[in-house]
This record gives structure tokens, sequence and C-alpha cells, in this order.
């Protein structure tokens, strides 16, 4: 089963969280961080393995949250 992705990126001046091509705009990375996590929470409580990855202004991956099947060692 495939994971529902949200991604926490730097937008301007603001962040914002994308899920399935759609953004929604937040002031601040922690507000932004936040309202990912908890869609990524309710993904998993209705039975969808989720993800949460968050970008760093400098570009850089720095963050992730796996809710649901995360095998470990990971395949590749």
């Amino acid at each position: 089963m495939a994971r529902e992705r949200y991604y926490v990126l730097k937008d301007g001046d603001g962040w914002k969280v994308r899920h399935n091509d759609k953004d929604t705009p937040y002031d601040t990375q922690a507000e932004a961080m936040d309202a990912a996590r908890d869609a990524a929470h309710k993904m998993h409580d209705s039975g969808t393995d989720s993800q949460v990855l968050v970008q760093g202004s400098d570009g850089q991956w720095q963050t992730e949250w796996t809710y649901g099947n995360d095998p470990y060692p990971p395949a590749g």
C-alpha cells in the first residue's frame, strides 16, 4: 500500500504543506509541521499509512515521521 505523503516546504516568507498537489499556506514552519502531523495521524487512524517530510529553509530534508508500516531495514 502506498503512503500518503505530506511535505512541509518553505514558501517565500512563509511555509506550506503540500499533499496530493494541493498547497496550504502557514505563517511558520512550526504551524505547518503541526498541521501536517495532525493530517498524517488522521490518515493513519483511518487505515492509510502516511508520512511527513520536512524541508528546511536551506532546501535540505531535515525530518521525517512515518505512521504505519515502516519496514526495517529499508529496501534499496
